[in-house]
C-alpha cells in the first residue's frame, strides 16, 4: 500500500460515545461486524454469526439472537464483566471482568450455574479460546502478562511476559500466533509453544493488533495517536498510514479473508479500510495463515454489504445491528 495515497474508507456511523469494540465474522451468508460502546464492554459473534455476546456494565453477560436482535439469556455476575468469547465450537461462554473471576457458562444448559476457572490476578481485560477450546487466554488491566489456563485443571499453565498491562489479545485464525498489544509494542508469541516470535516498537501507545488471517504477512495496529498503521509482518516496516478518525483508536480487526480491516474509535465511527487489490490466485497458493476453501469477500463486496444496513436518526440499525449496538 503507498503511504503517499489517500485511503477513503466506509464509515459507519451510530455509537455516539467514547469507547468502541468491533469485531468481525464471514460465513457463507455473507460478511457480518459487530460493534458495542457505552456501558457495553465487550462483544462477540459466534462462528455462523447467528448468535451474539455481550458483557456489561449492568453486571451481566447477555446472549442474543443475531438475525431478531431478542434477547436468549442473560448471565448475572457480581461486577462488572468486561471481556466475552464464545467457544470455537459455541457451546460455551467465557467471560471475566472486575470479579477477577474467569466463568465458563454452558449454552446448551444456560440455567446451569457457570463452571468458575481459577482466580485472575488482577481485573480481567481480555479473554480468547485456543487449542480448540483446550486453553483459555486473559490479561489484566493493570497487571502485564497474558496468562494461558488449561480448561481441564482450570490451572495456569504459562505466562506470557509483558512490561506494560495487555489491551488486546488476538489468536490467528490458524491458531499459530497469538497477537498482543502492550503499551508502545505489539508482539507475536507462538501459540503452541509460546515463545516470543517478534516483538515491534510502535509510533504511539496502541491499544489494539490484528494479525492478518490469510497470508499472515502483515498486520494492523491503532491507539492514541488516532491513526491506523499498517506494518510488515516479517520487518516491522510501516507500509501504510491512514488518517480519518478525530479520537484514539480502541479496536482494530481484519476481515476474516483479509480483504479489508476495521477500526473502531473513540470518536464513536467504525471505519472500514481495503487492504489492497485481492488476489485471490496468490492468496490461494500461499494458504500461510488460515484455512482454504473458506467463502472469498472481496473489499467492494463487503462495502455493498455493509451498506445495505439502514442506520436511523437515533443510531437504531435494521436487522442484526439491534443485538449489536446493545
Amino acid at each position: 500500500m503507498d503511504k503517499k495515497k489517500l485511503a477513503v474508507p466506509l464509515v459507519c456511523h451510530g455509537h455516539s460515545v467514547r469507547w468502541l469494540i468491533i469485531l468481525q465474522s464471514i460465513t457463507p451468508d455473507g460478511f457480518f461486524l459487530i460493534s458495542a460502546s457505552k456501558a457495553v464492554w465487550s462483544c462477540c459473534l459466534d462462528t455462523n454469526a447467528l448468535y451474539a455476546a455481550s458483557g456489561s456494565a449492568d453486571f451481566s453477560a447477555k446472549l442474543w439472537d443475531a438475525l431478531t436482535g431478542d434477547e436468549k439469556h442473560s448471565f448475572e455476575h457480581k461486577h462488572i464483566v468486561r471481556a466475552c468469547a464464545f467457544s470455537e465450537d459455541t457451546h460455551f461462554l467465557l467471560t471475566g471482568g472486575f470479579e477477577k473471576i474467569l466463568r465458563i457458562f454452558d449454552l446448551n444448559r444456560p440455567d446451569a450455574p457457570p463452571r468458575e476457572v481459577d482466580n485472575s490476578p488482577g481485573s480481567i481485560r481480555t479473554v480468547a479460546w485456543l487449542h480448540s477450546d483446550q486453553t483459555i487466554l486473559s490479561s489484566c488491566t493493570d497487571i502485564g502478562g497474558v496468562r494461558l489456563c488449561d480448561v481441564r485443571s482450570g490451572k495456569i499453565v504459562q505466562t506470557l511476559e509483558t512490561k506494560s498491562p495487555v489491551t488486546s489479545a488476538e489468536v490467528s485464525r490458524d491458531g499459530r500466533y497469538i497477537t498482543t498489544a502492550d503499551g508502545f509494542t505489539v508482539k507475536f508469541w507462538d501459540a503452541n509453544h509460546f515463545g516470543l516470535v517478534k516483538s515491534y516498537n510502535m509510533p504511539c501507545n496502541v491499544e489494539s493488533a490484528s494479525l492478518e488471517p490469510k497470508l499472515g504477512n502483515k498486520f494492523i495496529a491503532g491507539g492514541e495517536d488516532m491513526w491506523v498503521h499498517l506494518f510488515d509482518f516479517h520487518t516491522g516496516e510501516e507500509i501504510g498510514c491512514n488518517k480519518g478518525h478525530h479520537g484514539p483508536v480502541h479496536c482494530v480487526r481484519f476481515s476474516p479473508g483479509g480483504e479489508s480491516y476495521a477500526s473502531g474509535s473513540e470518536d464513536g465511527t467504525i471505519r472500514i479500510w481495503q487492504t489492497g487489490p485481492a488476489n485471490h490466485e496468490e492468496n490461494d497458493s500461499h494458504p500461510a495463515n488460515g484455512p482454504t476453501g473458506k467463502v472469498k469477500v472481496s473489499a467492494d463486496e463487503v462495502t455493498r454489504k455493509i451498506e445495505g444496513f439502514h442506520i436511523g436518526k437515533e443510531g437504531k440499525a435494521g436487522e442484526k445491528d439491534k443485538a449489536a449496538d446493545v
